[in-house]
């Protein structure tokens, strides 16, 4: 099987895809931190091409930022300074290739995310 990464981002506050919130995928080699790619979700919530793709990927540690103060202000949550979630980091490792998906349920005041399918 051939390893890749995807996501899928809900706003759980609305029950509805979260569409234009910009993810930044970083490549993590102990200390050194290397941006790969820059994509935003789709009106489903989703990217349009696979975050890191099988052509480029490698097991390995990684970090998924999810712009969600950003998508909060774009939306019209009423804004707070600070916002209570801003930038969302989530680091996990991907230790075979496999597909690795990784979603985000996301509200104004809380989020979750776990290993999907």
């Amino acid at each position: 099987m051939t390893g890749y990464l995807t996501t899928h981002v809900l706003d759980t506050a609305r029950g509805c895809p979260a569409e234009g919130l910009k993810i930044e995928l970083f490549k993590i080699d102990g200390e050194n931190r290397t941006h790969l790619k820059t994509l935003a979700t789709n009106s489903d919530g989703r990217t349009d091409e696979q975050i890191l793709p099988a052509t480029a990927f490698e097991t390995g540690v990684y970090e998924l930022i999810f712009h969600a103060g950003d998508y909060l202000d774009a939306i019209g949550t009423p804004p707070e300074t600070p916002r209570f979630l801003d930038v969302i980091p989530l680091r996990f490792g991907m230790s075979e290739a496999s597909h690795y998906h990784v979603p985000l349920l996301l509200s104004p005041f809380g989020y979750s995310t776990y290993r999907g399918s």
